[in-house]
């Protein structure tokens, strides 16, 4: 599509399905306090090897809110303000103050699922962004403004999905490969350590880092340690009695001092501070 064409009809394969569990990284968010303004939707079939999600956060707010999120191992399109970017993997925590009246749409990638689109080592992205022309050129030129126009998501999804096949993505086996590998250190708390993949999977340990480097922009043992945080935020957000060591044992962390230091370093505080924080949230 180009700027001016007339926005996809919607048929049967367009209907919007909600992804209904909660989402994880949300930081400084009691697991019992929904999380308002934000919806998150699956894939049309065909784009499902590709994308994750697609999520929208809007805010009408009173007083400036401080939001942060912990990074996922998934390159993000975000459409905001008639601007569009394409944001790679952060290794840091997402940090951003939210005032007055926005609204942000997105596309959040399966790991491995943006290299497809560009056909290029997805590390170039890591830590980045660009805007989405510079990447996509001129087939791009106006995609945000046509996306954000509808107020139904269902239209703004559309719009996205009809784009994306515009681009005429190809999974392959690389593709297939290192987005399940993910998908499994994401779901198996288990895994703590890269070699476990080698052996499950039957992948040399230097292919692996290759891949993932190529396809998802950061290391296996990088996707392994985020995930693990995820896990440990997302038991302290729950509540009740926590183990601090029995904690740092099953996340794969030698001891619980390694364990504090490395959550420290990506949430910004210790975790016994983050529980704290939390009671006053």
């Amino acid at each position: 599509m180009v700027d001016g064409e007339a926005r996809p009809a919607l048929n049967k394969r367009d209907m919007i399905r909600p992804k209904d569990e909660p989402p994880r990284g949300i930081l400084n968010m009691p697991a019992s306090q929904p999380v308002s303004g934000h919806a998150r939707y699956h894939p049309s079939e065909d784009l499902a090897p590709f994308v994750e999600h697609y999520w929208t956060v809007a805010w009408d707010l009173d007083a400036p809110r401080t939001v942060e999120t912990l990074p996922h191992p998934s390159v993000h399109i975000v459409l905001e303000a008639g601007k569009g970017e394409v944001h790679g993997v952060s290794r840091r925590r997402f940090t951003r103050v939210l005032e007055g009246k926005g609204r942000v749409f997105g596309i959040k990638f399966r790991p491995g699922g943006f290299r497809p689109f560009v056909m290029r080592p997805v590390a170039d992205f890591t830590d980045r962004g660009f805007p989405l022309q510079e990447i996509f050129g001129e087939a791009a030129a106006g995609l945000a403004l046509r996306a954000l126009a509808p107020e139904e998501h269902a239209e703004t999804v559309a719009i996205l999905e009809a784009y994306l096949r515009q681009c005429k993505p190809q999974t392959d086996h690389s593709v297939a490969l290192v987005s399940g590998i993910a998908e499994r250190i994401a779901a198996d708390r288990a895994i703590n350590r890269v070699e476990q993949l080698v052996g499950e999977f039957g992948v040399g340990l230097r292919t692996l880092q290759r891949l993932f480097g190529e396809y998802i922009g950061v290391s296996p043992k990088w996707v392994i340690q985020r995930y693990r945080l995820h896990e440990a935020a997302a038991r302290l957000a729950a509540g009740g009695d926590i183990d601090w060591a029995d904690i740092a044992l099953e996340l794969g962390y030698a001891d619980q001092a390694h364990f504090i230091r490395d959550f420290r370093k990506l949430v910004g505080r210790s975790p016994a501070d983050y529980v704290k924080a939390l009671g006053n949230a």
